[in-house]
């Protein structure tokens, strides 16, 4: 934990904050479980100006072709401020406000704010992307890394998605929906009633992921982790399904984290 951590309690939960890296949750404990996986890399970090993978690195505003840094070859993937430092706006005990101006390579100035509150029993995250200059297209979301295991059974994944999107071998979504299909997945899915994905340690924890965005990832090809992303559009969004930030209309999102103890 570095000096520019901020923690956040309430009850028996405990949030870390990391706003020198990528603005991340660090670590949030509930009754002394560590449900995120450690690491600079890991925790759960903000996805913005766009989630997920946009095919080559390029996209469209209007006529113009904007170009991203392939951080996973041949692809651009999750955005720019994840490797950034925030801006701490306030903190207290059990609430604290991030900021991030957007910069190169990213084409259009912009401030990023995203407010974490923590409750005994939920942590909320809220996320906006406000521009006082041209308007442009964008995503947001996040990209939370459970433990697969605390300590007993693996986490069992409860979720009843509308469809699945078509995963080429691109790893992108090819424009079909599909029936949702059994994992393992790296695959987006989308809820139109809102996300909602219940993550079970048996005899442990239940927790709860929810959003009224319709739009999540979910990732559990990895060993040790897997991953519950509500966002405001598919990978590759940024071509497939743009949604406009304007000086009028900022581009916001909320995901809660519910849990309860058995």
């Amino acid at each position: 934990m570095s000096k520019e951590d901020i923690t956040l309690t309430a009850g028996d939960a405990e949030v870390t904050l990391r706003p020198a890296h990528g603005g991340r949750v660090g670590g949030l404990k509930v009754a002394g479980l560590e449900l995120l996986r450690q690491g600079d890399r890991f925790g759960c970090f903000p996805m913005v100006p766009w989630c997920g993978r946009i095919r080559e690195g390029r996209f469209l505003d209007g006529a113009t072709v904007h170009r991203m840094p392939l951080n996973a070859p041949p692809h651009a993937i999750h955005g720019t401020a994840r490797d950034g430092a925030w801006s701490v706006a306030r903190a207290g005990a059990g609430e604290a406000v991030l900021t991030y101006d957007l910069f190169e390579p990213w084409p259009f100035p912009a401030r990023v704010t995203q407010a974490v509150k923590l409750a005994e029993d939920a942590l909320t995250l809220t996320m906006s992307v406000e521009t006082y200059d041209s308007s442009f297209p964008a995503q947001v979301g996040w990209h939370p890394w459970f433990n697969r295991n605390l300590g007993g059974q693996d986490v069992r994944l409860d979720f009843a998605p509308a469809w699945q999107e078509e995963r080429g071998d691109d790893h992108l979504p090819t424009g079909n929906r599909v029936e949702p299909k059994p994992g393992p997945w790296d695959d987006c899915f989308g809820m139109p009633g809102g996300v909602d994905v219940t993550l079970t340690w048996p005899g442990q924890l239940e927790l709860k992921v929810t959003s009224r965005e319709e739009w999540v990832v979910v990732y559990d090809e990895q060993e040790t982790a897997v991953c519950v992303e509500p966002q405001t559009g598919p990978p590759n969004g940024l071509n497939t399904l743009p949604r406009l930030v304007t000086p009028l209309e900022p581009l916001e999102a909320t995901t809660t984290w519910r849990w309860r103890r058995p």
